[in-house]
């Protein structure tokens, strides 16, 4: 069972943050980003399931510096509020929240003794791939149908670290002339598209696509055991 914890960014920013910890000494951790809906339910859930799998995971309030406590679900209002949110943090001087992305891959190394992933879903897939790109301590990330890392400004960033990307080619939000164009772009990234929509891997929205959902849940840990291990 996980339970909430609290980070201090470099510039002592507050971030809660929910904590799962194996039964036995991790064998590294994973560091999970949320979408626009906060650190909500299934978040949760996702950072239990690394944490039953051996990892130390630790899911950041990515929203922490614009609004304490958020946890929406999948509605259209929802939908509207987390995506408000997002902007709010996207406009926050830099580095802004990566500095508790940060927070939480310190937090993570030192706790588990291990390496360190990240992995992250829409909005915190982009996240993943910037830190990925910046972020000291990583050793792999994943990124989740990542919303706008396939544009020319991020596929310009260079990872520091071996990364995997998952992508549905029926995503409205993310066209997949872009991923084949990132894809070229990364010839080292591990590019995979799935016959899904946007947001496939979350069962509790309508595009969740269980057969897509669980060739990523397989690769990405495989990914991660290969990488953390």
């Amino acid at each position: 069972m996980g339970q909430w914890i609290e980070l201090k960014a470099a510039d002592g920013q507050a971030c809660p943050a929910w904590v799962a910890e194996p039964d036995a000494p991790p064998q590294g951790a994973v560091v999970v980003l949320q979408e626009i809906f906060g650190v909500n339910s299934h978040i949760r859930a996702v950072a239990d399931r690394f944490a039953a799998r051996g990892y130390l995971a630790i899911a950041p309030s990515t929203f922490a510096r614009v609004q304490q406590g958020v946890e929406l679900g999948y509605t259209e209002q929802d939908m509207k509020d987390g995506f408000g949110l997002k902007q709010a943090v996207d406009g926050l001087p830099a580095p802004g929240v990566l500095q508790d992305i940060q927070a939480a891959i310190d937090w993570a190394r030192e706790r588990s003794g291990g390496k360190v992933g990240i992995v992250g879903f829409c909005w915190g897939g982009l996240l993943t791939w910037r830190s990925a790109c910046a972020l000291e301590g990583l050793a792999a990330a994943v990124c989740y149908y990542g919303g706008g890392m396939t544009t020319p400004e991020e596929s310009a960033r260079q990872p520091r670290v071996p990364v995997l990307a998952h992508f549905g080619e029926r995503d409205h939000w993310i066209p997949l002339d872009s991923v084949q164009a990132f894809g070229r772009a990364h010839p080292g990234v591990e590019v995979h598209v799935y016959q899904a929509d946007h947001g496939f891997n979350c069962d509790q929205r309508g595009s969740y696509d269980e057969a897509a959902a669980l060739v990523a849940r397989d690769r990405t840990l495989a990914f991660f055991d290969r990488h953390l291990g």
